[in-house]
């Protein structure tokens, strides 16, 4: 069995995607124009709708998107064709990030529940039609700030209690300029309230980001983090309390976390401890797919260790303990096989 062929067949769990960044070019440029969004992104060359030189640009671009979602119906068309691509790729499992508080930021009068209820109903569609399964993780946004943030664990919440999938609340955003401390009591407060809690760190800035995350907001995963490397006491750290980091090589290289033509660091934390899982991160923004990432992954590490990282992403997940272990079986049973027929 071809390496493509074995990829494309393994079940897949993503845990580090932003739903907004999954939207395609021609889909950012339909909306742009339907909704009255001047944007020189949506009206210039097709091949540099989602162009950008460094993270800055990248965050502008993020946010660009982000203008052209106004109404319900765009997120629910947004979560249509992210179940497509998902269920094509066979994603059996996914908490992708949703950022509530960008989406108010441009459009103040947004029925964020209505926005979230309309995702929702086009993901139990596809759990009918497909099996996947897909969660919700509210990001709070840093660079809105602490209030804020808060509003956002506040709602995280409110979406949570009303059964639309909200599981946990998570960080991006702008890491160099807003470490994780000041938003630990709206950590606290989600996890009080029993949700569960990843930040991304160890991306944009270093590994005392890391340590901060876990320390002070008590994150149970690690969006990136690969900067930890810099630091072997952070490593020991992770390794020690089994904190898995959700890896995405494509945007790491992209946005100059590593360097290019360096190999990712997978295979440096992998072999000191950490606990390791792929994602595509923003996929349409950074041209790939979860797929391709796999495939990246199993060029490096080899494919025994793709089907280990790929299992770690179930495991890590905050699916409840009796949908892991109907996830565990499955994707044992199916690896099992593929590794039959590759013999």
């Amino acid at each position: 069995m071809s390496l493509l062929d074995f990829v494309r067949a393994l079940p897949k769990i993503q845990l580090h995607c932003h739903l907004e960044g999954t939207v395609h070019p021609r889909a950012f440029r339909e909306l742009a124009a339907l909704r009255g969004v001047e944007s020189a992104r949506a009206a210039g060359p097709f091949e540099a709708t989602y162009a950008f030189a460094s993270f800055g640009e990248f965050l502008l671009t993020f946010a660009e998107v982000c203008k052209a979602l106004a109404e319900p119906e765009d997120y629910a068309r947004v979560a249509r064709d992210y179940a497509a691509d998902a269920a094509a790729m066979n994603v059996r499992y996914a908490e992708v990030f949703i950022s509530p508080s960008v989406w108010t930021f441009f459009h103040p009068e947004l029925d964020v529940a209505a926005a979230v209820a309309a995702m929702r109903a086009e993901f139990e569609a596809a759990r009918r039609a497909s099996g996947l399964e897909v969660a919700f993780i509210c990001d709070l946004t840093r660079n809105f700030g602490v209030e804020r943030a808060f509003e956002t664990a506040r709602t995280a919440v409110e979406l949570a209690e009303a059964g639309l999938g909200v599981v946990g609340i998570g960080l991006g955003g702008d890491e160099a300029k807003y470490p994780p401390g000041p938003f630990s009591e709206a950590f606290a407060f989600a996890r009080s309230q029993g949700l569960r809690t990843v930040a991304h760190a160890g991306e944009a800035a270093g590994p005392a980001s890391v340590r901060d995350a876990l320390d002070l907001l008590g994150a149970e995963r690690i969006g990136h983090g690969v900067r930890a490397l810099e630091d072997g006491s952070v490593v020991d750290l992770l390794a020690g309390r089994g904190v898995a980091l959700e890896l995405c090589p494509t945007s790491n290289r992209l946005t100059g976390v590593v360097p290019s033509g360096a190999p990712h660091p997978i295979a440096e934390l992998d072999r000191r401890g950490v606990r390791c899982t792929i994602d595509a991160d923003d996929p349409a923004l950074f041209s790939t797919t979860l797929e391709r990432e796999y495939e990246l992954v199993a060029l490096q590490c080899g494919r025994a260790n793709l089907v280990r990282y790929a299992r770690t992403g179930i495991e890590a997940s905050f699916a409840s303990a009796p949908a892991k272990a109907v996830l565990l079986d499955a994707f044992d049973a199916q690896t099992a096989s593929l590794e039959t027929q590759d013999a």
